[in-house]
């Protein structure tokens, strides 16, 4: 199943919108996380729903929250990880 970068994108600001309580129009497609003010529940919680969308496993560790493998630090970050899982699944 490939999966198109806008179709990504969209979901990706869609999953972030609803943790936030805001609509997807007032996430920017290039937001840092940090500056959305997004709380680490909301953070697990946005992954749970990236992964049951894109039916892929985010590496995560909850002690470790900021770790390499998953760049969680930027919408385009989020994206173009969403993307690379998306291709191992696929490979």
């Amino acid at each position: 199943m490939s999966v198109a970068r806008p179709e990504i994108e969209a979901a990706v600001i869609a999953i972030l919108a609803k943790q936030l309580l805001v609509a997807p129009e007032e996430i920017a497609p290039d937001a840092r996380i940090v500056d959305l003010g997004l709380d680490s529940l909301g953070k697990v919680e946005a992954i749970f729903a990236l992964e049951e969308r894109f039916d892929i496993t985010v590496p995560f560790n909850a002690n470790e929250p900021d770790q390499p493998d998953f760049d969680f630090s930027s919408v385009p970050g989020i994206i173009a990880d969403v993307e690379r899982l998306i291709a191992q699944r696929t490979a």
